[in-house]
């Protein structure tokens, strides 16, 4: 056998290899891909989040500041159900009010979700309630803020925060607010799905519905 022969046969050979190749890496991707595609949802890996619903309060973008100066965004909170309001702290009447609403909803919770809702308040006094008097409003309201959160934003922010959470408020002279009084609870999306205006009291309807969300949840 010539040369030439010898080298055309292990051309043949070495294209036929790479050809096999090919078509099994082809096999192997088509195969990788009908998995992906027929994978069940609890496969989805966690950090690939779902789309926020249209309704969600989370689509509004707010940079907030806590009580302990840190920054964070109102999306901060989803994945569970939020009890949120807003308020200022030198409310002399009302805003205590909701307060104790607040923790008689949260003391009337059942045990095993007790703690697995957090709080967050935040105030339309953009002029005084910085974080150093919201760290003083935790500690005389006697307020856990390793599950409530008070924060505030800045002017603009917290006009379309209030709206969306449908809250009207307004400054009256000698720095007080006119404002409307409610509890608020979004599910692990944001969406609004109850309110109270019960203010000093207890809502056993909404206390309810909070235990129901959260044990959805």
């Amino acid at each position: 056998m010539n040369s030439t022969h010898l080298c055309d046969i292990q051309y043949h050979r070495c294209v036929s290899t790479a050809q096999r190749l090919a078509t099994l890496c082809f096999l192997g991707i088509i195969h990788v891909a009908h998995a992906a595609e027929i994978a069940p949802a609890d496969t989805i890996p966690p950090t690939v989040s779902r789309k926020l619903p249209g309704d969600s309060v989370y689509q509004l973008s707010v940079p907030l500041v806590d009580q302990a100066a840190r920054e964070f965004s109102l999306d901060r909170f989803r994945g569970k159900p939020l009890l949120v309001t807003m308020f200022y702290s030198h409310c002399p009447f009302v805003c205590p009010r909701i307060v104790e609403s607040l923790k008689k909803t949260e003391a009337a919770l059942p045990i095993a979700v007790r703690n697995k809702v957090p709080v967050l308040m935040v105030s339309f006094d953009i002029a005084r309630d910085d974080p150093t008097a919201l760290k003083a409003l935790a500690v005389e309201r006697h307020i856990d803020t390793n599950v409530w959160t008070l924060a505030r934003s800045d002017a603009a922010h917290t006009r379309k925060l209030a709206a969306i959470l449908g809250i009207q408020y307004r400054e009256l002279g000698g720095g007080d607010f006119n404002h409307t009084s409610v509890l608020l609870l979004l599910d692990r999306d944001g969406r609004i799905v109850g309110k109270t205006f019960e203010i000093g009291g207890i809502d056993p309807a909404f206390v309810k519905l909070v235990a129901k969300t959260t044990a959805r949840d």
